[in-house]
Parts: structure tokens; sequence; C-alpha cells
């Protein structure tokens, strides 16, 4: 079967996996997914992450496992600081076999007092991972994989749970359709795209192209293609001093009445407010 690879995950060479601290000024991504489980743990700052529809405000100390190929999206509007930890499934598939028909449920700070010792077992060996990518010193992969392994154990131990087969393999089905949608909106996001148009990419019919993402990204097409927008220009009012009508025709958003609406209720604040408050805290 295709894989599914729509966010790609650049893994080390040498690790297999990818591991590292982030600090974003602030920072947002759309709804995506990828072949890979993915550990976040905060460090400072808040973040944001809706997990098929469910959103959850992380804290300094808290973690979070999303599973793979599962969509997710996370925006944080100011600092922020974390460790992430992305293991790819077919580095995974080498040893455990079954890992297509598991599922990992980790709920940091939900959990009764035995999980949440386990939760923060999680935590330590993420921090001792951290401590050894920073300094890389002799024999650093011997000691990082020691501790990967050791987590991997941990989660397939603790916290994993059986899916029905039907349910993955439907969901493979849906996943590779909608990775050629995403694909091209990526690619092609700065003009309008039309519902025909990328109805016709996907192979559907268009009132059941739009049945279909809606169920499976929670929002409609134009929505969404407004949110692809909206990451970029965000990206750019926090990185550039470009005026805010350049980067609007950078990234193809032509309706300025929409974009303050669509900003102020997805970051709080209007560009030239967020972008001031920004360089204060630099």
């Amino acid at each position: 079967m295709e894989k599914i690879n729509y966010e790609q995950i650049r893994t080390s060479v040498v690790t297999k996996v990818r591991f590292c601290t982030l600090t974003n000024k602030g920072r947002y991504v759309p709804n995506h997914w990828h072949r890979a489980i993915e550990l976040v743990y905060l460090l400072e700052g808040e973040l944001l992450v809706s997990v098929e529809n469910n959103s959850r405000i992380l804290h300094p100390g808290e973690c979070m496992l999303i599973n793979a190929n599962v969509i997710h999206s996370n925006k944080a509007i100011s600092f922020n600081k974390y460790i992430l930890l992305q293991i790819p499934l077919d580095f995974i598939e080498n040893f455990i076999s079954n890992i297509q028909q598991i599922k990992f449920v980790v709920n940091d700070g939900q959990e009764n007092e035995l999980k949440q010792q386990k939760i923060n077992e999680i935590k330590e060996f993420l921090r001792k991972m951290k401590e050894l990518d920073d300094k890389r010193e002799e024999n650093f992969l011997l000691y990082f994989n020691c501790l990967l392994f050791e987590l991997l154990c941990l989660i397939q131990r603790d916290f994993s749970e059986k899916v029905y087969q039907i349910d993955v393999s439907q969901k493979q089905q849906d996943l590779v359709k909608l990775n050629k949608i995403l694909d091209y909106v990526a690619k092609n996001y700065k003009h309008t795209i039309s519902l025909d148009e990328i109805a016709q990419v996907a192979g559907f019919q268009v009132k059941y192209f739009c049945r279909f993402f809606k169920k499976h990204m929670g929002i409609t097409f134009l929505e969404y293609q407004n949110e692809v927008r909206l990451s970029y220009i965000y990206s750019d009012l926090l990185n550039t001093d470009a005026l805010i009508s350049s980067i609007l025709e950078k990234h193809g958003f032509n309706n300025y009445k929409l974009f303050m609406r669509m900003f102020k209720m997805r970051f709080g604040n209007t560009p030239l407010k967020i972008r001031k408050q920004q360089k204060t805290k630099q």
C-alpha cells in the first residue's frame, strides 16, 4: 500500500528518528499527519495541540503522544520551547511487528497514580535524551539508542491498545486520498483552488469531495486553504519586517477583511499588535 507521508519527517541519518529541542517565537501548523509516532514535551511557554478536533493546551512540564497517521495541528501565539521526538513507523516495524494494529494512549495529568508514574518516566527519558543530544559526546549513539528502546518498551508495555484491522485499512485508504489533496494544496495554495479543480485531483464528484474533506479534516476545503495561507503569513509576520500587504500578496490572500477576521479569531489580536508584542519580548 502507498505510504502516508504528507508531512515528511526529517530523521537523523545517525539515530533514524527525529529528535530535537524546538524554540519558536510563535508558530501555527494547520492540520497534517505523518507516518511517525510523535512525542511533545513542553519546557517553556504554552502550546495548543488539536488532535482529531480535540484540543488541549500544554503547559511547562506536560507531554503528549500523537499516534501515527492521526490528523493534528498545533499553535503557539508567543514564545515556547519543547522537546520533539518523532519515531517513523518504518523504524518501529523492525521491532514491533504489529505496530499497525496498535495505538498508544498517554493522558498526562489525567491518569491514576500508577499510570502517571509511568508517564513521568517517559518525561525522564526525554530529558536524558535531550542531555545526550545537546552534548553529543563519545558513545552518544549507544547511550541514545539505549534510552530510545527503553522508551519504546515502556509505551508498548503500558500504553498500547489494540485496534481493529478493518478500521486500520479504511483509515489508510482515506489518508492516501487525503495525501493527494493536501499535497496539491501545499504546492498550489497561492492561487485560488476551485472545488471543481481539487475534486478532480481527488477523483471525486464535488459533493462527495466536500463531505469527505469535512469529515476527515473538520473544516471545509476553503477554510483549510485559508488556514494554510494563514500559517505562512503568521511565520513571515513574526520573522520578517515586510509590510502586511506584501505578505498577504506573497501568499495569495486577497480578501483583506476575511484575513483580518480569521487572524483575530485564530490568534486573538491584530497582526500589527502581535508583531509589536513579539518585538517587545525579544
